[in-house]
């Protein structure tokens, strides 16, 4: 869909402002014109260079970072900008939906976000979570089937649901997902990539059956990273290259996540995962402070 911005544009080099600015411009109006709507206002913010999709219905809507996008079209990354203008029709187009969580029970996942996630959304009210590890926080989502909404203390009020009996429906429903992988291996040191393409990717670090299945299968120490919500791998650890490869994969991909979780990759201890910073050609001495 935005594939065609390049074949409609001359290609400007970014070097000097004068002519990133061009760039930004033409670059903005094509993405305006494919978020074109009757009920949809566009703003464009200069110095920010966002622009703010709002549905005059439910008065709601999302914020789009314009710079990032460009440099992926630059980079001739047009998946990537298709998928960016997708999720903004598909956020907006769920606001309308009226949510209650009785009757889907089963459409309940958690979700995993960085420790620093928002307490609250962006209307005031509090979300509902739990503590995980220090780097990470649980958020709980009602699947709406092409995105999800954060679930808050107000829906579970009014669907006389308490949070620990959200939790135990979020796990259990987690658990049956699929879980498959791909493997390679880098220098001695097996990586275990999760390929299931549900945006519950990260969230399977709650699965304790997967985590003990994955313990088991390892020669030597087990490495885990969440970089981001579409993203879990986890690593068989026999020297001091899979610690490097895996630090330097964990960060590579944080970089890349629409939803970034950690930078950080773990490791599995006596008392469970812990976040670890791993120094360049050395193993890890013990968890992060």
């Amino acid at each position: 869909m935005v594939k065609s911005v390049k074949t409609t544009m001359d290609r400007l080099p970014i070097g000097r402002k004068e002519e990133y600015d061009m760039n930004m411009q033409e670059f903005r109006k094509k993405i305006e014109a494919q978020l074109e709507h009757p009920e949809w206002n566009i703003k464009y913010n200069q110095k920010e260079a966002t622009l703010r999709i709002e549905d005059t219905v439910t008065n709601k809507g999302v914020t789009l970072s314009l710079r990032p996008l460009l440099a992926k079209w630059e980079r001739e990354e047009y998946a990537g900008v298709d998928e960016a203008i997708r999720y903004v029709k598909v956020g907006l187009e769920s606001m309308r939906q009226q949510v209650q969580l009785k009757g889907n029970e089963s459409h309940i996942f958690p979700v995993i976000r960085a420790a620093s996630f928002p307490e609250e959304s962006k209307d005031g009210k509090k979300l509902v979570f739990h503590e995980h590890t220090a780097e990470t926080r649980v958020y709980y989502a009602l699947d709406l089937g092409q995105s999800y909404t954060l679930i808050d203390h107000s829906l579970l009020e009014q669907s006389d649901i308490t949070s620990e009996s959200l939790r135990e429906m979020a796990l259990f429903n987690l658990r049956s997902l699929p879980k498959s992988f791909k493997q390679q291996e880098v220098a001695g040191n097996t990586f275990y990539f999760m390929n299931a393409k549900d945006g519950y990717e990260a969230s399977r670090i709650l699965d304790p059956t997967l985590i003990e299945e994955m313990g088991k299968k390892v020669q030597g120490e087990l490495g885990i990273a969440i970089p981001h919500q579409d993203a879990l791998f986890f690593v068989d650890l026999v020297n001091d290259t899979g610690y490097d490869v895996m630090a330097q994969t964990t960060l590579t991909f944080f970089g890349q996540g629409r939803v970034p979780v950690t930078a950080l990759p773990f490791l599995m201890g006596d008392n469970g995962i812990e976040p670890v910073f791993i120094m360049a050609q050395k193993k890890p001495k013990g968890p992060s402070n």
